[in-house]
């Protein structure tokens, strides 16, 4: 899960969207392949899972599009300090509509969600990207008013980009961002392992090669967050 760096936030949701019904585990483990392994995290991480809101044309003013014609707020009550990745994924596979994610324990909360988009290959799938979080705010912090948006899919796609760490350049589609700051995560991961090596390396020749493969890396990141 990737922790963002811009300005924290959380958003206030209308009251005509609110749902507050609870989620029994075991429909989320009879909509999608939930292994035993899986059910064991529910169980020891997750304490409750609610639907909060459901953001569509009747209970917001925002027509639907194909790619998002809801959205829904889920609030999970964590047992544990953190939820693997995994639990939100079986989630979000059981039930075929976007979904933010709000992440409560000890009085804090965080937004988590994962860009899903209906799958091009195959009807009536979804394509998840990987998961973004905001930081722990305070349960009793400041929300936000939802940005404003033409439609449900410009909602989503806004809500999606307050939890990346950097903000999108001019023209650059949400899917495009992604992609960006996916390969730049991979090579300041390489970056690091690379650098580790070059710290152990005793040989002049070999510590000659790793400099210039770091400073190849380092211009592709400086290219990347440019």
């Amino acid at each position: 899960m990737s922790e963002v760096t811009t300005r924290p936030v959380l958003f206030s949701f209308p009251k005509p969207a609110k749902v507050g019904r609870l989620v029994a585990k075991n429909k989320i483990y009879e909509h999608g392949s939930v292994s035993s392994t899986l059910r064991n995290k529910f169980v020891a991480q997750v304490e409750q899972i609610t639907w909060a809101y459901k953001l569509a044309p009747e209970t917001i003013n925002l027509s639907a599009r194909a790619e998002v014609p809801e959205l829904q707020i889920f609030d999970i009550e964590l047992k544990t300090a953190v939820l693997d990745d995994e639990v939100l994924r079986a989630i979000d596979r059981a039930i075929p509509l976007p979904i933010i994610f709000q992440l409560h324990r000890d009085q804090q909360v965080r937004m988590v969600a994962a860009f899903k988009r209906p799958s091009q290959a195959e009807a009536d799938k979804w394509v998840l990207e990987d998961y973004v979080a905001g930081p722990w705010l305070p349960a009793d912090a400041e929300r936000q008013s939802l940005p404003i948006a033409l439609d449900l899919q410009g909602l989503y796609e806004q809500l999606l980009r307050s939890l990346l760490p950097q903000a999108a350049r001019a023209d650059e589609s949400l899917y495009e961002q992604l992609e960006r700051l996916a390969r730049l995560r991979s090579r300041q991961s390489e970056y690091q392992k690379l650098e580790s090596r070059l710290h152990k390396e005793k040989q002049f020749n070999r510590r000659v090669v790793l400099n210039a493969q770091l400073r190849e890396i380092q211009n592709e990141i400086a290219e990347l967050s440019a």
